[in-house]
């Protein structure tokens, strides 16, 4: 079964992830403890790897976006075609994409990698889509996305959950309608909730 989420159901993935080719993992160390997350920003993506990356000939594919912006000219007519979708994980800029790309609803899909549960950058990586750069289109989380983070990831604007593997999608689909009256303002629904209901 898929383990994908799509406008609340289950559903089939269509896009070809491309992935970086691996390099040796760094261990870094800050006052003597083991640095569990990259630092934004932080450059952790090397040029082999970007000249390295096997790009399929055809289909959707979903494109690392140091790739995209490092063979963007020849790009332009999948781009045109809504055959390239964007990935960045939590701790690349954001706006490094923006610079070389103002309109990201070119992309029908763009998707954030958590490499940990625990890393809440995505939250504000999905809002700031939403917001800030007006983007429209599909917004998915995937890497070690859980049950537990689905109905805050919704408010922060996503809206496609690709479930970790050792997971249960179907299980963790439920988890959508966890709450039926969120008390603040957020992506989905931006009033808050003394604003929304009527005490009289």
């Amino acid at each position: 079964m898929s383990n994908l989420i799509y406008q609340n159901a289950i559903a089939t993935d269509d896009w070809t992830l491309v992935e970086l080719p691996k390099i040796e993992k760094v261990v870094r160390m800050q006052a003597g403890k083991v640095v569990q997350f990259h630092l934004t920003g932080e450059s952790t993506i090397s040029a082999t790897q970007i000249t390295d990356t096997v790009i399929p000939p055809n289909g959707l594919v979903l494109l690392p976006m140091s790739v995209y912006i490092a063979r963007k000219a020849s790009l332009e007519n999948r781009v045109a075609k809504q055959e390239v979708g964007i990935w960045l994980a939590t701790h690349e800029r954001l706006e490094t994409l923006i610079e070389v790309e103002a309109d990201l609803n070119r992309f029908p899909l763009i998707t954030v990698f958590v490499e940990r549960f625990s890393d809440g950058r995505i939250f504000s990586l999905g809002n700031l889509l939403r917001t800030r750069y007006g983007y429209n289109n599909t917004l998915r989380a995937f890497g070690d996305v859980l049950r537990d983070q689905l109905y805050f990831l919704k408010r922060s604007g996503f809206d496609s959950y690709l479930i970790r593997a050792d997971r249960n999608a179907q299980e963790a689909l439920s988890s959508l309608n966890d709450f039926t009256r969120p008390y603040q303002g957020a992506v989905d629904e931006k009033l808050p909730v003394w604003r929304r209901v009527s005490r009289k």
